[in-house]
């Protein structure tokens, strides 16, 4: 039976808000569009800190400069004022090892399932090793991420951790992605053309091309 992780959602956050003590929620994020609407949707539920974490990303000067776009946004909106920022390290080698033999496989296949998999399994790392209630991702407000597939390795990565939830989530419902454009106009953040990795980076090259 498929869940519903938007409701999960509701029901989980509802939880959140009736407790006494604020919770405190790791957030992934690839990039700052995408952390947008979440951070806007989350920050007066949980006191959150934001980690960037992505071993996919091209090249190291693309890693900079998504995260000093994501710094800056974190210092300027004005719903992020309370909200912490943690840089991962820039970590390729992990991509490319979990890719190897499969940089031919078409996107949104198991290589990106992966991919989903070594972000988060980190961040759920960070999240235990420094004392976090709930641990997420941003990477559901996509249109083209499988939000099933980020729900079903959360679950499996907090299954035998008796301290660390998973926060559901599917941040394109509710009009979420279609928000995450708006408040990027707004505070004129970079928007990449492709997710991250080189092989989102040839699809979307050849696509322009086409």
């Amino acid at each position: 039976m498929n869940k519903n992780y938007y409701k999960l959602f509701e029901e989980q956050t509802e939880e959140a808000l009736n407790s006494e003590v604020k919770k405190k929620l790791l957030l992934h994020v690839c990039c700052a569009p995408c952390s947008s609407h979440v951070l806007e949707l989350l920050s007066n539920i949980f006191d959150i800190t934001v980690y960037f974490y992505n071993p996919n990303i091209t090249d190291n000067v693309e890693y900079v400069k998504r995260y000093e776009e994501l710094k800056r946004f974190v210092g300027s909106a004005d719903f992020t004022e309370a909200v912490k920022l943690e840089k991962g390290e820039y970590e390729p080698e992990v991509f490319y090892e979990m890719a190897k033999g499969r940089e031919d496989l078409p996107e949104k296949g198991a290589r990106c399932y992966d991919c989903y998999y070594i972000r988060m399994k980190r961040a759920a790392e960070y999240a235990v090793e420094n004392g976090f209630d709930y641990f997420t991702t941003s990477l559901s407000i996509s249109p083209f991420k499988n939000a099933g597939w980020i729900n079903e390795i959360g679950e499996s990565l907090v299954k035998d951790l008796p301290r660390l939830k998973f926060l559901y989530s599917d941040f394109k419902k509710k009009n979420g992605y279609k928000r995450s454009i708006e408040l990027s106009k707004e505070y004129n953040l970079y928007r990449q053309d492709y997710c991250g990795c080189e092989f989102s980076k040839r699809v979307s090259s050849s696509e322009t091309e086409n």
